[in-house]
């Protein structure tokens, strides 16, 4: 029955490229306010950005991510790897303060080989709940996302205007 692989609905034929926009960097296009790619950040400073995922794997799932285009972590300077830490720090307040979740995943995909379908690094954030494994899930081998990503955009730049720094 439950085949024990995370399944993200739609996210196959983006990995493929067949529904990724026409446009060189993904996360660079979200920056510059590109119209050809979705948009869904949520913050941003002179530095890092963070939106929603496009897939997400739990309402709330963010993506923090440097402005300027990298592919791998140790090519952040050490003022980058501080700001970016206050940055994540940042993203789970909010979260914490929106959804209330009982732990964090966080992590990177860097490489072709890890999964990375993004060439741009950028941490994922995903908020975890107790209990969050539902029939639905267990028997069609699928994730229900219970919250309509453009009302999670809402909710989290209103609560990132709040309680970023000035």
């Amino acid at each position: 029955m439950f085949s024990g692989n995370l399944f993200v609905p739609g996210k196959l034929a983006y990995v493929r490229q067949g529904d990724r926009p026409p446009v060189d960097c993904i996360l660079c296009a979200v920056l510059a306010q590109d119209p050809a790619v979705c948009n869904l950040l949520v913050w941003r400073n002179q530095h890092f950005g963070i939106s929603l995922n496009l897939y997400p794997y739990n309402p709330g799932h963010v993506m923090v991510f440097p402005a300027r285009h990298l592919e791998d972590i140790r090519d952040l300077s050490g003022d980058e790897i501080l700001e970016e830490a206050r940055v994540r720090s940042l993203a789970m307040r909010v979260l914490d303060e929106i959804y209330c979740p009982q732990g964090y995943n966080l992590g990177y995909n860097i490489g072709g080989a890890s999964g990375a379908s993004i060439p741009h690094l950028h941490m994922h954030i995903v908020p975890r709940y107790q209990n969050e494994l539902g029939v639905v899930d267990i028997l069609s081998g699928t994730k229900i996302i219970i919250e309509d990503p453009a009302l999670t955009c809402d909710k989290l730049r209103i609560a990132f205007k709040r309680l970023a720094p000035k």
